[in-house]
């Protein structure tokens, strides 16, 4: 029999499409770099097997066409041929789709995906057995009989489907391109199907159909497969998924099993082998799955315990953070354990920040780390609190730790090299033991006041905790909260302590005191809470208020005619301060002041912080016409180089340099005399300097009489009275400008230096 031309022409037309469809999957193939090459070429050879083995069945189509029915063994062995190369090839598709980039990230999500591909390829196929098997022959008389090459095309064609199904159901959006490689790998393997079946038994016409269809799935792959990126977002994560991929294969063979059965079929080899596939499919999937699960529970965990960790660590230094020493603590507290807590707090630590930069500062706190890690025993827990601060956590008795932290203070005292050069920085350490609190938090707090005390006591030693801190610490919040209403309030007061000619013990002025009479604490001792003043930001409200209060009652008196002058002390805070000046300017003019009736007192203190800015200060405020006063001269850091630079006009001499008075026999009558000899030095230098000098302190008639042997003519101290209200040193007055009183010298203005003239010539009356 003699085959018609058409069917020779669709069949050449079939097989040169075909060839042109795999020759430009080679090219484009080659024209790509990296893993998209691999899965292109991957793909390309896929299609290239296809096509190999289409031509073989074509050629075989044609050449047995003539006595179709005489070669039938022939045609089943090349049936088989073609239905092996179809599937293989169908495979390699398979293979080259999971290989394109964004498919499959890894070989365990490949593998997931080849799974679940085979589940449902196994469930399509068991469901088209039960429709096409006795009894349903859904294809009647067309149903295939003894015909292995369509059992393995169909084979493929279920597993080719399965894949496609759950790369595309599961690729991100845009979907296309994977969408049409799909298309394309169905249609290659529907083809092959095609084929196969048709040589094996339906015949050339269906041979040729599947012939022509295999080009168009090699256009679908190209055409999807063109983009330059990825063709898609597959996710393979068993978390997000869910079971859908698993339950409704199973649904679906459960009830094309169950409507078998109730047509009386028979489960063959084929069913039972398709079954077992499904299950054994299923089971590699679920501990597929199970594994996954473990190995994301286990990667959880230890992230989980990572972080953990950096949560309780210290980035910089590698230690314990403070998160981290409160779990020690508590966990060695449920413990019952005895241990002992050091706070470690590093001297002038931030000059080495301020002069070298923080990344020199940064190594030296890596630096005492180590030396921490190094030199502590085994189980205690070294911590950096923060900035310069650390902790060390030791299971041990006081006295061990005690000397382990002497240990630590000359170790971590020792100098640092870097190759800016030697750096050198001192600790402070406290020490609390649990037997102090059992609480964790009181514990660290307690650890904390004891290096607040050895800070507070010149740095660079070791305190041990004590329960004395505590009260300090407790007067000192409620003085600190207390203190800020106490203007309001009404509870402070000046108190004036006389200032006298001497010998004849007149009043020529009053240095005003502040005082501090709290409702429930009683009176509060100044130096008590004029430092905690300083600390907290509240000395310049209260010296504000001290300065208005003196010069009320300055005015007061000058307005009832007393010739008296009143001093206010300034702490060098005030004295800084740039506003201070038009506050001094302003108390003046607001209560008509003359400036001269007023005397800042400065203490040497003062002078060794910025000299330059000070003398700038001092001299603004002479500007103004206040005299100023150098308090305790003697007992600080004045230099005599600084002393004629400062622009100051009275010298007061320390109650040190007083006392230490000594008798002196004179010449003429040989009657003994007392003589302080560092009084009469100072004498000497403020008349050189042109400064008044006021001896301050004097006690007792002795004292005086060495003040008034090295001829200083103004004196202050218990001697001539305390700290007085307003009233009882106006009664004073009262008594001095009393008929009969003689006038007192008033205290000498040392020249302006060209600092502003001051106008003092009513004070210096002799007496």
């Amino acid at each position: 029999m003699q085959l018609p031309w058409g069917v020779v022409v669709v069949a050449a037309v079939s097989g040169l499409a075909a060839v042109t469809g795999t020759s430009v999957l080679i090219f484009s193939a080659l024209r790509r770099t990296g893993l998209r090459r691999q899965a292109h070429l991957l793909v390309a050879g896929g299609a290239g097997l296809a096509t190999a083995s289409a031509i073989a069945g074509l050629v075989g189509v044609l050449t047995m066409a003539g006595h179709w029915a005489h070669h039938q063994p022939q045609r089943m062995n090349l049936a088989t041929v073609v239905a092996i190369g179809m599937a293989v090839s169908t495979l390699v598709l398979c293979a080259g789709v999971m290989w394109l980039p964004g498919t499959a990230r890894s070989r365990s999500a490949a593998l997931r995906l080849v799974l679940d591909g085979v589940v449902i390829g196994a469930a399509l196929w068991f469901v088209g057995w039960t429709l096409v098997a006795e009894p349903t022959r859904l294809l009647g008389d067309a149903t295939p009989r003894g015909c292995p090459a369509i059992l393995l095309a169909t084979a493929a064609a279920a597993a080719a489907v399965g894949m496609v199904s759950v790369v595309g159901v599961r690729a991100a959006r845009p979907r296309r391109a994977l969408i049409l490689v799909a298309c394309g790998v169905v249609l290659v393997s529907a083809a092959g199907l095609g084929l196969a079946a048709g040589i094996c038994q339906a015949g050339p016409g269906v041979a040729l159909t599947g012939a022509a269809v295999l080009p168009v799935g090699f256009f679908l792959i190209f055409a999807g497969l063109r983009p330059a990126g990825a063709v898609g977002e597959v996710d393979a994560d068993v978390i997000r998924n869910g079971s859908g991929y698993a339950f409704l294969p199973m649904l679906a063979m459960a009830v094309s099993a169950v409507y078998h059965l109730l047509r009386m079929g028979d489960f063959t080899m084929l069913g039972i082998v398709a079954g077992s596939v499904e299950g054994f499919a299923l089971v590699a999937r679920q501990s597929l799955a199970l594994r996954d699960v473990r190995a994301y529970a286990r990667r959880l965990a230890e992230r989980e315990a990572h972080f953990r960790e950096l949560a309780h660590t210290d980035p910089l230094t590698g230690l314990a953070n403070r998160r981290g020493l409160l779990r020690a603590l508590q966990q060695e507290s449920d413990s019952g354990a005895p241990c002992v807590l050091l706070g470690l707090d590093l001297d002038g630590f931030k000059n080495v920040n301020d002069l070298h930069g923080h990344d020199v500062g940064d190594a030296i706190l890596t630096e005492v780390a180590q030396r921490l890690r190094l030199n502590l025993r085994p189980g205690d827990v070294a911590a950096r609190l923060g900035g310069d601060e650390f902790a060390v956590l030791m299971w041990a008795r006081p006295p061990e730790a005690q000397r382990v932290a002497e240990r630590l203070l000359g170790i971590l005292g020792r100098p640092y090299d870097h190759p800016v050069g030697r750096i050198f920085v001192s600790v402070s350490i406290g020490v609390a033991g649990q037997g102090s609190s059992p609480e964790v938090e009181s514990l660290l707090r307690n650890a904390d006041l004891a290096l607040r005390y050895a800070k507070q006591r010149g740095k660079n030693r070791v305190e041990r905790y004590d329960i004395a801190y505590d009260h300090l610490l407790r007067r000192r919040t409620t003085l600190e909260h207390e203190m800020r209403g106490a203007i309001e309030r009404d509870e402070l007061h000046l108190a004036f302590q006389p200032v006298v000619a001497v010998p004849s013990v007149r009043p020529v002025g009053a240095e005003a005191l502040l005082r501090w009479h709290h409702p429930k604490l009683g009176s509060v001792r100044p130096d008590e809470f004029i430092p905690l003043a300083e600390e907290c930001g509240m000395i310049a409200q209260l010296g504000a208020w001290v300065l208005h209060q003196a010069c009320h009652q300055l005015s007061i008196w000058l307005a009832d005619g007393h010739d008296v002058w009143v001093s206010v002390n300034v702490s060098p805070k005030e004295l800084h301060a740039p506003e201070y000046v038009v506050q001094v300017a302003e108390a003046l003019r607001a209560h008509r002041v003359p400036p001269q009736r007023l005397v800042l007192e400065v203490t040497e203190h003062a002078v060794a912080t910025d000299l330059d800015e000070l003398i700038r200060r001092l001299a603004a405020l002479r500007a103004t016409g206040v005299r100023i006063a150098l308090d305790d001269f003697g007992a600080g850091y004045s230099s005599l180089g600084q002393l004629r630079k400062l622009p100051i006009d009275i010298l007061k001499i320390d109650h040190s340099l007083v006392a230490e008075q000594e008798p002196i026999r004179a010449r003429e009558s040989g009657e003994r005399r007392v003589f302080a000899p560092m009084v009469d030095v100072v004498m000497r230098l403020g008349h050189q300097l042109g400064l008044e000098v006021i001896a301050e302190g004097v006690t007792n008639p002795l004292e005086l009489a060495a003040v008034v042997e090295a001829g200083c003519r103004f004196g202050q101290g218990q001697l001539f009275g305390w700290g007085v209200p307003a009233e009882h040193l106006e009664a004073m007055l009262d008594a001095a400008t009393s008929p009969g009183a003689r006038a007192v010298p008033a205290p000498r203005t040392r020249p302006a230096q060209n600092l502003g003239s001051v106008d003092s010539s009513r004070e210096m009356r002799q007496a």
